[in-house]
């Protein structure tokens, strides 16, 4: 049904093409030009509406992806993962719920990167509103400030690798790579640093799993689910040591 009408659309705005094309010539004739300049005045016209709605699509598919990519270049993407780990090995499958992970990392991202936009606000988007530096020179100073909080926190056989694959020549700083290379080195660097404190996070609570499941065999009752009985005493553990102020303080200086 909908082709059908896409199809008759189509036939209709030929046929008022047709049926206007008449009376454009007139006119044209009638003003002393021909119809080529006619066609070609039109042709310009469309071409500017068309490139304009190309920038609008263009515009709104980057506004689309910005929020993707400024999380995949932020510190959001290790404390979202560690948060998870640390629920798993909780047990608490649930508690607390995905959203409530993360809207404590977003908050958390925005409390580390503070210093980073001051920083991009100062240096590039003010002077550029005041009409101080170029387009440019906005876009270089402003990719500075992220491009050094990535690379502090890369790992250099990460950027080696994607060197490699990128074929880029050896530079003699860091800061001279490009952002297509700093950018997946510090998304992988991030996964391995996440993923290495959530190792270091199983280890007390599996040791926990452990002793309640060698109690439990020692006394015989080896159809009791050992989680059942080992997730009140981790969930003690985890208050007695004030595991979310202990949680947050070492995302928040893993990144210092």
């Amino acid at each position: 049904m909908k082709r059908q009408w896409t199809i008759a659309a189509v036939i209709l705005g030929l046929g008022l093409l047709v049926v206007s094309a008449p009376e454009a010539v007139a006119q044209t004739a009638a003003a002393g030009m021909s119809p080529q300049d006619v066609s070609l005045n039109l042709s310009m016209k469309g071409g500017g509406d068309f490139g304009k709605a190309v920038n609008i699509l263009l515009l709104m598919t980057a506004l689309s992806l910005a929020p993707a990519a400024i999380m995949m270049m932020t510190s959001f993407t290790r404390i979202v993962i560690v948060l998870s780990f640390l629920r798993q090995a909780l047990g608490a499958q649930n508690v607390p719920s995905g959203r409530i992970i993360s809207a404590l990392a977003l908050f958390l991202t925005l409390f580390i990167m503070q210093p980073v936009w001051t920083e991009i606000y100062a240096t590039s988007i003010e002077p550029y509103s005041r009409q101080q530096i170029t387009e440019q020179a906005a876009f270089d100073n402003g990719v500075r400030p992220l491009r050094n909080f990535m690379l502090k926190q890369t790992r250099e056989n990460s950027l080696l690798l994607f060197m490699e694959l990128a074929n880029v020549e050896p530079v003699d700083s860091p800061d001279k790579l490009p952002m297509t290379v700093v950018i997946p080195a510090f998304m992988l660097s991030e996964l391995k640093t996440a993923f290495q404190m959530g190792f270091l996070i199983y280890l007390p609570f599996l040791l926990v799993d452990v002793v309640v499941a060698t109690a439990l065999m020692s006394m015989g009752m080896m159809m009791l689910p050992p989680m059942l009985i080992s997730m009140p005493f981790k969930l003690l553990l985890f208050i007695v040591v004030d595991g979310w102020t202990l949680m947050v303080r070492s995302l928040v200086e893993s990144f210092s």
